[in-house]
């Protein structure tokens, strides 16, 4: 078999595997949490359809900074926030809202050490959970894309760090939503508190404004962003790694505060 009939054989094989990827994306699409692989997926499938219609330079950039965007895109890190942010929520407001948190704290009456350990389970479920979703992102996007040589292996540059920064990002998503249901303590306020605080005012603020920037700087998916390819692009007002991973520990760390201490309120 000569090497041209091989190379034809390989692109339809990828083709035929990364369409197989394309109807399963309308089916995560209905699932917050679930969205995030059909989104990375359905951009690099998209992106892989185009690539033999670039020219050579747009390719060499696509394999540098594309494949990277495709791996977990901003679309994916949005469901992901909302997802482990609505478990989060959720895995409170489901007692305190029924009433059943009374007989929780009757049956343990040390609330706070309660608290920390649903702190603990969450943590560890959101973690996973995240693990799974960027992974399959991960996964799915590499088998599509390494069709045309243009996959971003572990080895690529900022890969490690989007990797774990998403991964990240579930976790202190969900604790975030812990603590906004503990203190509101009311399914609709506590979803239109989350969805505001993480989505609504940083769509607000103009990154160009050197105080609007600063506060965009302490946002949960604007850390995100900063730990990832994205950051790339020129900033007006440039922010550390380091800053961007600050950000995110202090939102998990004051969440958590606010869900173990918060349990002192009287129950209703």
């Amino acid at each position: 078999m000569s090497c041209s009939s091989r190379a034809i054989r390989s692109r339809s094989a990828v083709t035929a595997r990364a369409a197989a990827w394309a109807p399963s994306c309308s089916a995560w699409t209905r699932d917050p949490g679930a969205s995030s692989p059909g989104i990375s997926i359905s951009t690099a499938y998209g992106d892989y359809q185009s690539y033999p219609g670039l020219d050579a330079d747009r390719q060499e950039y696509f394999r540098a900074f594309g494949a990277l965007g495709d791996c977990f895109p901003t679309g994916s890190a949005t469901f992901l926030v909302f997802g482990a942010g609505a478990i989060g929520a959720i895995s409170v407001l489901s007692e305190f809202t029924t009433g059943m948190i009374r007989t929780t704290f009757a049956a343990v009456p040390a609330r706070r050490s309660v608290m920390a350990a649903k702190v603990g389970v969450v943590t560890a479920a959101t973690t996973a959970f995240g693990l799974v979703a960027v992974l399959a992102s991960y996964g799915g996007v590499q088998w599509i894309l390494s069709g045309h040589g243009a996959a971003a292996g572990l080895g690529h540059p900022g890969v490690p760090r989007l990797l774990a920064a998403s991964v990240v990002l579930a976790p202190v998503s969900a604790l975030v939503g812990m603590g906004m249901g503990v203190v509101i303590r009311h399914s609709v306020p506590t979803i239109v508190a989350t969805i505001t605080l993480l989505f609504v005012v940083p769509s607000l603020l103009d990154p160009k404004d050197y105080l609007s920037a600063t506060f965009l700087h302490t946002m949960v998916l604007q850390a995100w962003q900063r730990l990832t390819y994205e950051s790339a692009t020129a900033e007006l007002w440039p922010w550390s790694h380091t800053g961007a991973w600050t950000v995110l520990a202090v939102w998990a760390l004051v969440a958590t505060v606010l869900t173990v201490f918060s349990s002192d309120r009287r129950d209703h």
